[in-house]
């Protein structure tokens, strides 16, 4: 399949000699927020959903959280790129640590970031976390969807060669280097398995738990749910995701972080074990309490 014509920029413009855009990338970042926190604002005005028929946090203090996830999903975004991708090189250029408008996000330093800023305002007002996660948890997918939308349209984060007939031939030079074949190289279109599995998907799961199973009932259900479904959809696509090219080599063709006589796991498939091991935790532990 072709890769669709669709620039990664809205529009532009010119203001006192400079360029300003809006990309999808942005907007996908300010619309997934911005209907989560809609989402998470129309959950905690049902009390009937939580324990005691009672929410664990106002709509006002959601709009307070928003100012905090934003920050949390930013710094811990970089921070885990930085941290977890390219160490090396940042070592060597810690000025472009700060330049994000070159690309180099992590979900899963964005999603501890997030975690840290929730803890922190639960502290600060005395809130309950497990609760509050739960309700943060909600709004998580359709960011994540979006998020994936938008990688997309970048032609960013391809998939590995396929000869499947959904497979699409991406632009560039680096999507098109599929070592010895010969004519255009066509690939999973990762980003949108995982706009599938990690958004879709899983935000339908959560919010059938939340409104007709009673998940906010048992504070960490929710948080539970959504650790172990992002885990186990990012460990199944990174089979078909392309990694990054840091990790390849002659010896490594495939990319994995950490390899033993051929069999190992990607960087991406090692940072979701811990969360699908925390997410069983924290399932057990609520239905337990």
């Amino acid at each position: 399949m072709p890769f669709p014509n669709i620039s990664p920029e809205i529009f532009s413009i010119s203001l006192f000699g400079m360029e300003f855009a809006l990309r999808w990338y942005a907007l996908a970042y300010i619309v997934g927020i911005l209907i989560g926190w809609r989402i998470v604002v129309a959950t905690v005005k049902r009390a009937a959903l939580w324990p005691n028929d009672t929410a664990p946090i106002t709509p006002r203090q959601v709009e307070d959280l928003l100012s905090w996830v934003i920050i949390g999903v930013i710094a811990g975004g970089r921070l885990g790129y930085v941290i977890f991708y390219k160490p090396a090189f940042y070592i060597a250029n810690p000025a472009d640590i700060i330049r994000i408008w070159d690309g180099g996000m992590s979900f899963h330093g964005g999603m501890l970031g997030v975690i840290l800023a929730g803890w922190l305002y639960c502290r600060k007002y005395d809130l309950r976390p497990l609760q509050v996660g739960d309700a943060m948890a909600l709004g998580v997918p359709i960011g994540l969807f979006l998020g994936r939308i938008a990688n997309f349209i970048n032609a960013e984060l391809w998939g590995r060669p396929t000869d499947l007939p959904w497979g699409v031939v991406f632009p560039g030079y680096a999507a098109q280097d599929c070592g010895q074949l010969v004519g255009l190289c066509a690939r999973h279109p990762s980003q949108l398995y995982e706009a599938l599995m990690e958004g879709l998907v899983l935000g339908a799961v959560m919010l059938y738990l939340a409104y007709r199973r009673g998940a906010l009932k048992h504070p960490g259900t929710l948080i539970g749910v959504f650790l172990m479904g992002y885990g186990s959809a990012r460990f199944i696509v990174e089979f078909f995701r392309q990694p990054d090219a840091q990790f390849i080599s002659e010896g490594n063709p495939l990319g994995l972080a950490l390899h033993i006589g051929g069999y190992g796991c990607t960087m991406g498939q090692l940072l979701s074990l811990p969360m699908i091991a925390l997410g069983l935790y924290l399932v057990i532990r609520a239905r337990r309490t």
